[in-house]
């Protein structure tokens, strides 16, 4: 069987409404209950599974790889939904996105805190 990722637990204040807040974006199915977790499934099977910690944490930082077509979706989502976005990470220039790689991509925080980031290319994947 090949190596293939399968999941990964996302820190959150309020599990609910990170979980919520990713799949609306992305339309995504809404979370499923995975034992103390929130479980948000991707196309591909992944989950991100949601988990308050009750602990200060660090903010990740995730990045999905998107079609262009779901991209103007989420990108339309974004900017309806009055969250912040930015062309790069270090937030210098906000209400844009980059075409970094002949591709798009955007910028966003989650409501706990964690840095997104939906692209269309691969970075240094060329034209």
């Amino acid at each position: 069987m090949p190596i293939r990722f399968n999941h990964t637990i996302v820190f959150a204040r309020d599990k609910q409404r990170s979980a919520d807040f990713l799949a609306e974006l992305l339309a995504l199915p809404e979370p499923q209950e995975a034992g103390a977790l929130l479980a948000v499934t991707l196309d591909d099977g992944v989950t991100l599974d949601y988990a308050e910690p009750g602990i200060d944490f660090n903010s990740q930082h995730i990045a999905f790889l998107v079609t262009e077509e779901d991209f103007d979706g989420i990108f339309d989502r974004l900017r309806a939904s009055g969250v912040r976005y930015w062309a790069d990470p270090r937030k210098a220039h906000p209400g844009e996105i980059n075409r970094n790689d002949d591709g798009r991509g955007v910028y966003f925080d989650d409501p706990g805190g964690h840095h997104f980031e939906v692209i269309t290319r691969p970075y240094s994947c060329g034209s």
